[in-house]
């Protein structure tokens, strides 16, 4: 019995890791051939030879983005959207993750908030109304336009107070014995012990922030307002070429497509560079958080 289990584990493990790896490879095979496009010359692009490999490898696409001031400019602005936004969002999860928190002894309205935010997760007034409210605060395009209207994210409060729930309530009531009040023990016993879930809450607030184009789009009435995403998407759907003819004659050894894929790759790397360092807090903070008692 205990062989045939072993045959079955080893089984197991085999099929397990082969679909993880195959699933992986899916989802990268798409970022190496952007990745490919990007250092290929025009005629490669063109011709579509191209697979996860550059053919006639070449800069010119990325010396072409570098003179690019507005594709900067968008991307200065997404920066500024992910740190006025994910500070914000942090700050007010925190805040409403923690009264939420306790008991309905201790916080007889709880449960009536706690309705109130979990409502807005199942429905949404529109599109128009959303932009109607927008307009009339004179939030159009500014910053501010992009950072208040999702400022509190209802899943990571939920998240978070879960979170929350599995602390000890040892630290906290020694904590009251020893004069501490509410401020106190939320930033200096909740906050530090709960990196994971907050590690984890950030993430979602900067990859939130930083892939959403559509609201860049409708919210700011001037391009060189727009954040990165916005920017990659009209310059994607864009019809024809969005290089002058000046450019075309002078480097023939890129294309509108190469030029295009040089931009998406740029876009993913700040993502692909922050994603690692909140990995080994990722799994702990969504597993832990979303136990509930």
């Amino acid at each position: 019995m205990p062989l045939h289990e072993s045959a079955y584990r080893k089984t197991y493990l085999v099929v397990n890791h082969t679909v993880l790896v195959v699933l992986s490879l899916l989802c990268i095979a798409p970022l190496i051939h952007i990745l490919a496009v990007s250092f290929s010359s025009s005629t490669a692009a063109t011709a579509g030879e191209i697979g996860l490999w550059p053919v006639q490898f070449t800069w010119r696409s990325y010396d072409y983005v570098w003179q690019r001031h507005q594709f900067w400019r968008s991307l200065l602005n997404s920066f500024e959207r992910i740190t006025v936004g994910g500070g914000v969002q942090m700050l007010l999860t925190i805040l409403l993750a923690y009264p939420l928190s306790k008991e309905s002894g201790h916080f007889r309205p709880r449960t009536l908030y706690a309705w109130f935010f979990v409502i807005t997760m199942l429905f949404h007034g529109g599109l128009i109304p959303w932009y109607v409210v927008i307009r009339s605060t004179g939030l159009l395009d500014t910053i501010w336009a992009l950072v208040l209207p999702g400022a509190v994210p209802v899943f990571s409060v939920v998240l978070l107070l879960n979170f929350f729930r599995q602390l000890p309530r040892e630290m906290e009531e020694s904590a009251y014995v020893d004069g501490a009040g509410h401020w106190t023990v939320l930033w200096k016993i909740f906050v530090p012990t709960s990196l994971p879930a907050l590690a984890t809450i950030a993430l979602f607030s900067l990859v939130g922030h930083w892939n959403s184009w559509f609201d860049g789009l409708i919210l700011m009435g001037k391009p060189e307002h727009y954040p990165l995403q916005s920017y990659l998407q009209t310059v994607i759907v864009a019809s024809g070429s969005s290089m002058p003819t000046a450019d075309w004659a002078s480097m023939a050894e890129i294309s509108d497509r190469t030029v295009k894929s040089a931009q998406i790759f740029i876009g993913m790397l700040p993502i692909l560079l922050v994603y690692p360092l909140l990995q080994k807090y990722f799994v702990k903070g969504i597993v832990l958080g979303s136990v509930k008692e």
